[in-house]
């Protein structure tokens, strides 16, 4: 079972029983400062009569306060029912402090937080000051010590505003969302562009040749056919080339780099919720076939990381080094997982090692980090020759 099946991101909707019961947890766990209206009820000190009335009304504020605030941070509510739901729970808050004492006083602090996690700041801003305002109004009528209605005002405006403050936190998580998608669009538009513009530099001079010469040489082949077999041979010749050059773009648009296998280890880690320490940029200047291979590898060290490696938190470190051999570049991929990816070389491993022969690199492995029996650190070590610039 993944992260994202037991785990309910912020701006995200409860989609499973699962994620629901979670959410339900994480909210419902601040009920315990109900325990002053349950004992309250407990000490027998009311009627039976007010004692029923005071349970059942207990149990409609909690049921409205939980329904408002679980509904309207997966799915924003209409105005009109979250403004009638919060009158609802002070006016109910009003009326069971008045009947029943000060105990129950600390009603307002949930409605401060309904207000705070369901209206807008610019409402909220005032709203919760007047709440709290009616509760130390509310409690210098009751004929209680003074002490319980100073000691609700700080946990009112206190839960209220910072209620506003997760909520903007929401708020702002889902235009980054929506931001990155829009990125991903713009940059998947500006590929296919750019995809459009270096074939048509391609193959447009090569086919437009082909298509006259291919009528010279159809006006040629009665009379001519000499000329003619000369502008096919041509013709030929330019096909060859166009090939080569779309065989050669095809390539490039294959090859993985660096910095962008980096930004892609930084992405799946992140999604699979594990924390990434991953350098931002690559050195400059790495020579081509050595910064595929490394690329790759990466790729394939990531992948392993998230699919079995059960870590938590993983780091990329990248080392240009100078031996007695000359340059080379250090790519280490370290994790705090169960360190069984290790035990025996798998697909994944076989492939990096035949990859990094191809340019006399090597691979070395650990299972266990710091000492501990969690773990598998991978390194990487490839020569880059006179290629590489200054990395320091």
């Amino acid at each position: 079972m993944n992260d994202e099946e037991t785990s309910v991101g912020i701006g995200f909707a409860a989609t499973g029983r699962r994620q629901v019961w979670i959410k339900l947890f994480w909210i419902g766990i601040w009920l315990a400062f109900m325990s002053a209206p349950v004992r309250d009820l407990a000490d027998g000190d009311h009627t039976p009569w007010a004692t029923a009335l005071g349970a059942l009304g207990l149990l409609v504020f909690v049921g409205a306060y939980l329904v408002l605030v679980f509904r309207h941070t997966s799915k924003a509510l209409d105005r009109r029912a979250v403004h009638t739901t919060i009158a609802f729970l002070g006016a109910l808050a009003a009326v069971l402090s008045l009947t029943l004492g000060a105990a129950w006083l600390v009603l307002f602090v949930y409605v401060a937080v309904s207000v705070g996690a369901t209206m807008p700041l610019r409402n909220a801003r005032w709203l919760i000051p007047v709440v709290v305002a009616a509760l130390v109004c509310i409690g210098l009528t009751v004929d209680h010590p003074r002490e319980i209605t100073t000691a609700l005002v700080f946990p009112a405006l206190f839960g209220g505003f910072a209620m506003t403050g997760v909520r903007q936190l929401i708020r702002t998580t889902i235009q980054l969302r929506e931001a990155r998608a829009t990125v991903a669009q713009l940059a998947a538009n500006e590929e296919r562009l750019r995809l459009a513009r270096d074939l048509h530099d391609l193959l447009g001079h090569s086919l437009s040749l082909i298509t006259l010469k291919s009528e010279l040489a159809g006006r040629m082949l009665p009379g001519h056919p000499e000329q003619a077999a000369a502008q096919v041979a041509d013709i030929e010749q330019v096909s060859r080339q166009a090939l080569v050059d779309v065989r050669s773009a095809v390539t490039g648009y294959r090859r993985p780099t660096l910095p962008g296998e980096l930004a892609g280890a930084r992405t799946a880690l992140a999604a699979a919720g594990i924390t990434a320490d991953v350098p931002a940029e690559a050195p400059d200047g790495l020579p081509e076939k050595p910064e595929e291979v490394l690329a790759w590898a990466l790729r394939e060290a990531v992948t392993n990381v998230v699919r079995h490696s059960s870590a938590r938190h993983c780091t990329v470190i990248l080392t240009p080094r100078q031996t007695l051999d000359g340059r080379v570049l250090e790519l280490t991929v370290a994790d705090d997982g169960v360190g069984a990816a290790g035990t025996k070389p798998g697909n994944g491993l076989t492939g990096i090692t035949e990859r990094l022969a191809t340019v006399d690199g090597t691979l070395t492995t650990r299972a266990g980090n710091s000492g501990s029996g969690k773990g598998f650190t991978l390194t990487l070590s490839v020569p880059l020759g006179s290629g590489l610039g200054s990395t320091e």
